[in-house]
């Protein structure tokens, strides 16, 4: 295993612990038995994840997700289906059923992949004060908005390791016009299109970023419209933030790739070098910002099993924790893309650049560098 696995607990994480208050009423007896405090022998133990629409093969934080939680039952000796599964969601309708069946299957964590899924696991948590509930990429609070403490709520800082990507589409464009595809537009997809804007700033003042967004993470056709019309448009470079949509723009780049263009992706949440892959060892994935939402799906589940589930708490992985960074494909780097990332991915966690998050810090930033 990793050594950033070995070595990284809850103590030091960036961990936001929040008072515990506010519930709604118990009307299912469902849930894991273990409570804060109780640990649970591994062969007892259930662990269980909702997808998103993406769905568990969206080679993107679904794909990740399942990842991290298969990891966890080997190193665990767990068996899959017994100790821990999931449940796919084919609309935003079946996230609440789904994050139901897992409670009331006494599952001793149920897992809520993406932001998408905040109210549904919101209404199941205040309803079985018992069960023990975690959601990537959000922070679920009640309607006071306090925290709820039977909630754990995973997030990441993405505008970081966006910021690294965008610092590469700035130095390898030859056209100065690069793209961003998002997913559905909202406060997290926007830390990704504001970091990559203002690393492509940082390298490159004069470049013409395109943002666009799908409106659905699961529409490839249309994620492939856009970036037909940006590549047509000159753009030689995009970045995209949609998951299963995203599959479109590679899709749309390899059939120009293969026609001789000159056009790259840049990859989101995993290493997807190998979804641009057209050719005998080539690929039009230039690189990717990787997300580790496996590891922490993996830690948050042992510590939950160790009886140190961190209900009511914000737990924020960036660079420091190495759970953000480029992706080990290299293959289409050169030596200054490499040595610019790890300048600029010092000078970050350094706190001497503060990568901004939304529209309104982007603005700000661009003060700096224009």
């Amino acid at each position: 295993m990793k050594k950033w696995l070995q070595t990284l607990t809850l103590s030091t994480v960036a961990v936001l612990a929040l008072s515990a208050c506010g519930s709604g009423d118990d009307n299912s007896s469902g849930g894991g038995e273990a409570g804060e405090g109780e640990s649970t022998e591994p062969s007892e133990f259930k662990v269980g994840m909702v997808t998103d629409v993406g769905g568990i093969d969206d080679k993107s934080f679904n794909q990740s997700a399942w990842e991290g939680l298969q990891a966890f039952g080997e190193e665990q000796g767990l068996e899959e289906g017994t100790n821990f599964s999931y449940l796919q969601s084919g609309s935003l309708d079946e996230f609440e059923p789904n994050l139901r069946q897992l409670v009331r299957e006494n599952y001793d964590l149920s897992w809520g992949i993406g932001f998408l899924m905040e109210d549904a696991i919101r209404t199941v948590a205040t309803q079985n004060e018992d069960a023990q509930l975690a959601i990537v990429d959000t922070v679920v609070n009640d309607a006071d908005g306090n925290p709820i403490p039977n909630i754990a709520n995973i997030t990441f800082k993405e505008h970081e390791g966006s910021f690294l990507v965008g610092v590469i589409a700035g130095l390898r464009s030859e056209t100065d016009k690069v793209g961003f595809v998002g997913g559905v537009e909202g406060e997290l997809i926007k830390k990704f299109e504001n970091g990559f804007k203002a690393g492509v700033k940082s390298v490159n003042p004069d470049a013409e970023i395109e943002v666009q967004y799908v409106a659905d993470f699961n529409d490839p056709t249309k994620a492939q419209q856009i970036a037909n019309t940006m590549y047509s448009n000159g753009t030689d470079i995009i970045y995209h933030s949609a998951g299963d949509s995203g599959n479109g723009v590679f899709t749309e780049a390899i059939n120009r790739a293969r026609n001789g263009e000159n056009i790259w992706v840049i990859g989101v949440d995993r290493d997807q070098y190998a979804e641009g892959e057209y050719g005998t060892d080539e690929s039009v994935t230039l690189t990717s910002m990787v997300k580790r939402t496996d590891q922490a799906v993996q830690i948050v589940s042992e510590d939950t099993m160790n009886g140190n589930f961190p209900g009511g708490e914000i737990l924020e992985f960036g660079l420091d924790d190495s759970a953000i960074d480029i992706a080990e494909s290299e293959q289409n780097l050169t030596d200054e893309d490499l040595s610019a990332v790890e300048d600029y991915k010092g000078q970050i966690t350094a706190g001497e650049i503060e990568v901004p998050k939304t529209d309104e810090e982007y603005e700000t930033f661009l003060e700096t560098v224009e």
